[in-house]
């Protein structure tokens, strides 16, 4: 009886750890989990070590020497040999499974994970419209996230911006949204109940910092520490999934937030070829989830693949086209991503960007390609051109006066060129102008205080080296035809400037005749019709860029 009650006792104190460790660690019950593997071998050495802690005690009760006693205990321990086995044998799994699903014997496999499409880059990057790219990067979105959360009051003394500022479109916009977070342990204690009230969104464009208060609350999230914990939560409904690294905050286009938790699938072996095979979507404040098959994902759901991801099976495509070894030793056509990346907006989703260059690690890229974070679906651009971080060093030598830091850039299309666009940011992280820089002629840098002016000095840039023209459908260039009504001649600082009037428009033209390429003003004479091209601007003159 009183053994009885000492093995009842003894499996109670195994199933309270390996439960306690299960509530802590999370490891999905799945042999594709490297996490499963860890447990179970910690979970087999526990038992084996109580094991032979309890025979141990046992011999030591009986008459036997010490000595002999203790030689005797280790051969008659078969309860330990076993589990001893066992610890190795589920050990020995472990390798032999990491090593049969590893590059080196199926690096033809982790090649065809992804499928790439070269395209054409003039016909699917159309001339940017700046209310759809991301003009901040993540690190300026955060100084402007906390400037926020400052002046909110009610919430600052209780609450602190999240980490995640997620990229994604909303209504046709791009902005970064991140959940609020519990300030400490203490305020979650006295919050928790209510849970977490807003989000921060950020338009990425504008610059326009919301703090979204929330009619009903957060309840799901990576700030809780029991079982609203975000990470808890799918564990408990989802024991066999293997959750990807990162979760994504989103929102709906009705503000609803949303936690989108990719599920790992591994296509090779036991433990290689990492894709996303489902994706589990948790309302994050009812905490209600809903499982989709990673094809039949809703649209306005951004963030599937992260980006980290993307670029991985990007390398296993560009790296092992000719195998293993010649990824190590010859490296033919052997091909990689460039050392970042940022986000594009098409077609209402979010592409990755990066660079494509050689392993051997010169200073050139020899294309680029974009990844869509919902589809996986890959695109290669062949365009030759200088890498990323040369076009940045670029655009910083043009105020290396101001000591000015460029931002990883974006690949833009002005005027059916490709071109690298960033912004340039001083000490505080503040951004305070903006840089185009042409892929192809890297030392052909334009620099503006605003996007517009930044894009008006590169269209001229571009003329004057008789790369492009400035095109009548450029989103920054309007074109407008009448007969001249009045036209003066103001000197501006030194400058001649001819100041327009024309019968059809009541707006005022300013030519600069600085620029010798407007010097055929002067053929024109009162009632004359003329046609001209020009930067919009809400209010003051329109500045003139070409006559026609």
């Amino acid at each position: 009886m009183k053994k009885i009650t000492r093995n009842i006792i003894l499996l109670i104190i195994m199933l309270i750890v390996a439960g306690i460790y299960y509530y802590v660690a999370l490891p999905a019950i799945n042999i594709h989990s490297a996490g499963f593997w860890m447990a179970l071998e910690l979970f087999i050495a526990f038992i084996t070590i109580i094991y032979a802690m309890v025979q141990l005690r046992k011999r030591s009760n009986t008459n036997v020497l010490p000595i002999k006693s203790a030689n005797q205990q280790l051969k008659e321990l078969k309860g330990v040999k076993l589990g001893a086995g066992l610890f190795f044998l589920t050990f020995g799994i472990f390798i032999v499974g990491n090593l049969l699903s590893s590059p080196i014997i199926n690096a033809d496999k982790y090649q065809k994970l992804m499928q790439v499409k070269e395209s054409d880059f003039t016909e699917d990057i159309r001339q940017t419209n700046y209310n759809t790219i991301p003009l901040l990067d993540k690190d300026s979105a955060e100084l402007l996230g906390n400037r926020k959360m400052g002046s909110m009051v009610d919430m600052v003394s209780q609450f602190e911006v999240g980490s995640d500022y997620t990229q994604i479109n909303y209504k046709d916009t791009p902005v970064r949204v991140t959940p609020l977070v519990y300030a400490n342990e203490i305020k979650w204690l006295t919050n928790q109940k209510a849970g977490i009230p807003a989000y921060i969104r950020i338009d990425m464009a504008t610059q326009n910092t919301e703090c979204v208060k929330l009619d009903k609350t957060i309840k799901y999230s990576k700030a809780e520490y029991f079982n609203r914990n975000i990470y808890r939560h799918l564990r408990f409904r989802y024991p066999t999934y293997i959750f990807d690294d990162q979760i994504f905050f989103e929102i709906d286009d009705e503000g609803t937030p949303y936690w989108v938790c990719p599920v790992k699938k591994f296509n090779i072996g036991l433990f290689g070829g990492k894709t996303v095979g489902n994706v589990v979507l948790c309302n994050a404040v009812t905490g209600e989830c809903t499982d989709y098959p990673v094809e039949k994902v809703p649209n306005w759901i951004d963030k599937v693949y992260s980006a980290e991801l993307l670029m991985e099976l990007y390398n296993y495509y560009g790296i092992y086209k000719h195998g293993f070894f010649n990824s190590i030793l010859g490296q033919k056509d052997c091909l990689k991503a460039t050392n970042g990346y940022n986000y594009i907006a098409l077609d209402d989703d979010v592409w990755v960007y990066t660079g494509v260059t050689s392993v051997s690690g010169d200073q050139s890229n020899v294309g680029f390609v974009l990844m869509n974070q919902r589809t996986m679906e890959t695109k290669y651009y062949k365009i030759e051109g200088a890498i990323e971080d040369s076009a940045m060093s670029s655009a910083e030598g043009q105020v290396q006066n101001l000591g000015y830091q460029a931002t990883f850039p974006l690949l833009l299309n002005i005027s059916d060129q490709p071109t690298y666009f960033m912004a340039l940011k001083d000490g505080a992280g503040l951004v305070k102008k903006y840089a185009m820089v042409n892929v192809q002629k890297y030392q052909w840098v334009a620099i503006g205080d605003t996007v517009k002016e930044c894009e008006k000095s590169y269209v001229s840039l571009l003329a004057t080296n008789g790369i492009s023209e400035v095109k009548e459908d450029s989103h920054i260039f309007e074109v407008i035809t009448g007969k001249i009504a009045a036209a003066v001649p103001v000197v501006i600082e030194g400058n001649t400037h001819y100041y327009i009037a024309l019968d059809n428009s009541d707006q005022m033209f300013d030519i600069n005749m600085s620029d010798t390429s407007l010097i055929d003003i002067i053929r024109y004479q009162t009632g004359d019709t003329i046609k001209l091209t020009y930067t919009p601007e809400e209010n003051g003159l329109q500045t003139v860029t070409q006559i026609q």
